[in-house]
């Protein structure tokens, strides 16, 4: 399958730069996969679209400010983006000028912060040591700045770059799916009798690479670690057992729930490392619904997308979101897939 099949044209202007407020103002292109038939609503409206007895899962990884920017002893500017810790004072990162930040250099970070590289990799990809273990983590997060994608150039609040539920620290980008979400638009879905239902799965760097590829098939993806309670785990299958829907709220919580599905034929709890790249093709197992943002061209996202709603029906959605001035990626306006 050729990658240049996930192409659109679109607009530099519809990439949204900031959000809206409130979360819950945003616009929702409602698509029915069996009809093709398409709605423009707000995401305030969603409960309109669910029932008592589906669950609604949601990805409650937390944004880490995984940005940190500083100088090489050496001289020249250095930026940093936090991608995985190791242990206390101990991070993979993300190097740019990758080419001049080798093993054994110092970087410094401020006055009160310096790290050390202790290994290269692939990529850009480096080890560094914060000297003072924890201590030296309370000053990264201090220091580090919100990791925005490169597409806005705006910067924006840590805390408007997290879901309303975010929970547990680990990830480098934002589920933004969930952005639209406010406490009170939870509470009226649970009192319809839709279960909201947490997962976790870290989200990396690799959300926003596009699939560079000429054949989708040949493209790998990072693996990000995910983690299925027990509880939510019975949740979910009760839910299907008894006729409920699953709505994934985004790409992130399909990504894990299709994992566990595709090595146990059923979400069971667990946890470990996701490297399943759904593109059209793919037999989903446990996801009935999905809310999404509309996603770059060529990426892993937009493909998944295209294997749950078919790509023809999705681009054609896409183009007309374009056509309606809809806004575009992380900030961007929803999309509901029924």
């Amino acid at each position: 399958m050729e990658t240049t099949l996930f192409d659109y044209a679109l607009p530099p202007e519809l990439i949204a730069q900031e959000p809206v407020e409130p979360r819950d103002a945003s616009r929702l292109l409602v698509l029915h996969r069996s009809s093709g038939r398409i709605e423009h609503r707000r995401f305030r409206e969603l409960p309109e679209y669910l029932r008592s007895g589906d669950v609604l899962v949601v990805n409650e990884t937390k944004v880490i400010p995984a940005r940190l920017v500083g100088r090489r002893e050496a001289g020249g500017r250095v930026e940093l983006l936090l991608l995985r810790r190791r242990r206390a004072g101990c991070w993979e990162v993300l190097a740019r000028p990758a080419r001049r930040v080798r093993s054994g250099e110092r970087l410094i970070f401020g006055e009160d912060l310096e790290a050390r590289v202790v290994e290269e990799g692939a990529e850009g990809r480096r080890v560094v040591e914060f000297p003072g273990g924890e201590q030296a983590e309370a000053v990264l997060k201090r220091l580090g700045q919100t990791p925005l994608p490169p597409y806005i150039r705006r910067s924006s609040p840590l805390e408007r770059y997290q879901t309303v539920y975010a929970r547990e620290e680990g990830s480098v980008a934002a589920p933004t799916a969930g952005l639209h979400f406010t406490p009170e638009l939870l509470e009226a879905l649970r009192r319809l009798g839709v279960e909201v239902v947490p997962v976790v799965l870290h989200v990396g760097p690799a959300t926003f690479r596009p699939v560079r590829t000429e054949k989708v098939e040949e493209h790998r993806l990072e693996p990000e670690y995910y983690r299925v309670s027990p509880e939510a785990a019975a949740r979910i299958e009760r839910a299907s057992r008894q006729g409920g829907r699953v709505v994934a709220v985004g790409t992130t919580v399909v990504r894990a729930l299709e994992t566990v599905a595709a090595r146990h034929g059923r979400v069971v709890a667990g946890e470990g490392w996701a490297d399943l790249f759904i593109y059209p093709g793919h037999c989903f197992r446990r996801v009935d619904a999905l809310i999404t943002n509309f996603h770059l061209p060529r990426s892993s996202l937009l493909m998944l997308v295209c294997a749950f709603a078919g790509r023809e029906r999705v681009l054609a959605a896409y183009r007309l979101a374009v056509e309606h001035r809809y806004r575009f990626y992380s900030f961007g306006d929803a999309m509901l897939i029924l």
